[in-house]
């Protein structure tokens, strides 16, 4: 079976190992790696605190936003269709 990543748009081999929650959206390695280091500039600059359930919610906001799998205005994509996964042009072009 083929899996696509939604972030770079890069098929993932079968043979590569995802993590758990990369393995939900699909999100290959790479771009997981990516997203473990922005969600420290995320945490920092918003100044989150990981004890707080509004504070986790909004880091998890940010992370589906980072793979693609959610506008930033919060529309859930469905990153199966094609048409849908073009965030270099914005929405209703």
């Amino acid at each position: 079976m083929s899996r696509t990543c939604t972030k770079c748009k890069n098929d993932i081999p079968d043979t590569e190992q995802l993590g758990p929650v990369a393995e939900k959206y699909p999100t290959c390695n790479k771009c997981w790696a990516e997203w473990k280091e922005y969600q420290i500039m995320v945490m920092n600059e918003m100044k989150l605190d990981m004890s707080m359930p509004d504070h986790r919610k909004l880091l998890k906001k940010h992370e589906k936003i980072f793979v693609g799998v959610m506008s930033p205005e919060g529309e859930v994509i469905d990153y199966t269709n094609e048409d849908n996964r073009k965030p270099d042009e914005p929405t209703g072009a």
